[in-house]
Order: structure tokens, then C-alpha cells, then sequence
């Protein structure tokens, strides 16, 4: 079997092509992981929910980034250390989610709900210091409005 000059350039080019895409990366990427945190109790009238707690800048920088679904009550609680305007997106969470803003002492300032994969800014209307995270409509399902109040462990602000 013969080659010709050009099927040899061919081979030798693709080749070569498959050596350079090696190398600068062209592989295809692996799939980042979600965090798993260590989780807290809430109490939302009757009910207690476990919830992750990301309590640091780079846990809370992650959150839930790459779940691909929750759990009718799998949710994150973040927690900051002092009052301001918070504003999260939803870079890289593939779950649709709503999120409570939180006072310190657990009373909803504005709840919002979030669309997967979007930049779009979502913030708190006042100065908070918490926010919590959990399926989009967990709110709304669970009887949960603006000025309920969220009941958190008493120890949480020792964990800022």
C-alpha cells in the first residue's frame, strides 16, 4: 500500500495537530465537583432543615456551583460577618434556586428567585448578613414570606 505525498502530509499535520491540542489543553475539561459543607439546623416554622453552612469567603464564593439538582429541602445557609448588601448570581449553578435574604436574627428581608446559569445580580433591599439558599419555589411552598422569621442556631455567629 502506497501513500501519496499529500495523504503522508495529512497523516503528519493531524499529528502534529493532536500533539499541540495536548498541550495547550484542548483535552476535554473534567467536570468541576460541588462543595459538601458541614450542615446546621434551621428551624422554619415547624420544620427543621438541615443546611450547609458556608461560612468562609471561599465557601461562600463556591456555593452551589455545579449541583446538578437538590433535594426538596437541600439547601445552604451563608453567613457573612457583618451587615451589608449582599448580591449573588448564579455563575455555574445548574440547579434553579430562590434565596431568602436574612437579617442576623433570621427575619426574610426579600426572597428572590434565581434562573440557572445566569450573571444576573440578585440583592438584599436592606443590609444583611445572611442568606439562604434552597430549591426555587421552597419558600413559597413552605408558607415563607417577607418578615417571617427563620429560626438559626444560637451559636452561628461563632462560626463567622
Amino acid at each position: 500500500m502506497s501513500l501519496t505525498t499529500t495523504k503522508i502530509e495529512r497523516v503528519v499535520l493531524f499529528a502534529l495537530a493532536a500533539v499541540l491540542c495536548a498541550a495547550a489543553g484542548c483535552r476535554k475539561p473534567q467536570q468541576a465537583q460541588p462543595q459538601r459543607l458541614p450542615t446546621v439546623e434551621i428551624r422554619a416554622g415547624d420544620r427543621v432543615i438541615p443546611v450547609e453552612l458556608a461560612a468562609t469567603p471561599e465557601q461562600r464564593n463556591m456555593g452551589m456551583m455545579h449541583r446538578e439538582r437538590l433535594g426538596p429541602d437541600e439547601g445552604m445557609l451563608f453567613v457573612f460577618p457583618r451587615d451589608r448588601i449582599l448580591s449573588f448570581y448564579m455563575k455555574n449553578t445548574l440547579a434553579p434556586l430562590s434565596i431568602a435574604f436574612l437579617r442576623a436574627h433570621g427575619t426574610i428581608l426579600n426572597i428572590e428567585d434565581m434562573a440557572p446559569q445566569t450573571l444576573a445580580s440578585h440583592r438584599s433591599r436592606l443590609p444583611c448578613r445572611l442568606a439562604l439558599e434552597m430549591p426555587q419555589g421552597w419558600f413559597e411552598r413552605n408558607g415563607l414570606k417577607e418578615g417571617d422569621r427563620i429560626a438559626l442556631p444560637p451559636d452561628l455567629h461563632a462560626q463567622n
